[in-house]
């Protein structure tokens, strides 16, 4: 996959409290599959960024949770892929005695083995290409 063609996103609320799980997705990387849940809420103005190439589903903790993403690069549907946020991998814990309600689009997904033998995860290897060709730009633009 294009490094160009994931974002980044920053994961903030108004009003929220929420578990955000998040997985690396990136085939390569010394940390792929690995996940960490966090819980960014409005009390505390903490919030999350997640860099291109994790993937990441939430639950909210509260019954208003508003939760709002900036991204780093323009939404394109067409571009974004989903894995199973329920199957084996990526293993994430849930709440107990809670039933998850998902999307369509989440409820169809594919579950990360199957993403990867499709292509649709994002080489670790083409992520460290872009960044360090964004380093060598702004280098050679700074005096």
């Amino acid at each position: 996959m294009n490094p160009l063609s994931i974002e980044g996103a920053w994961l903030y609320g108004p009003l929220f409290a929420v578990r955000d799980a998040i997985v690396d997705l990136r085939p390569g990387s010394p940390t792929y599959r690995a996940r960490e849940a966090v819980e960014p809420d409005d009390r505390g103005r903490r919030a999350v960024f997640l860099s291109e190439g994790l993937g990441h589903a939430f639950q909210a903790i509260t019954d208003d949770a508003t939760v709002a993403r900036l991204t780093t690069s323009g939404h394109h549907p067409g571009r974004e892929h989903g894995i199973d946020p329920l199957g084996p991998q990526p293993g994430i814990t849930w709440f107990p005695d809670t039933e998850p309600l998902l999307s369509p689009k989440d409820a169809a997904a594919p579950t990360v083995a199957a993403a990867e033998a499709q292509g649709l995860l994002p080489a670790y290897e083409d992520r460290v290409r872009y960044v360090s060709s964004l380093a060598t730009a702004l280098s050679e633009e700074t005096p």
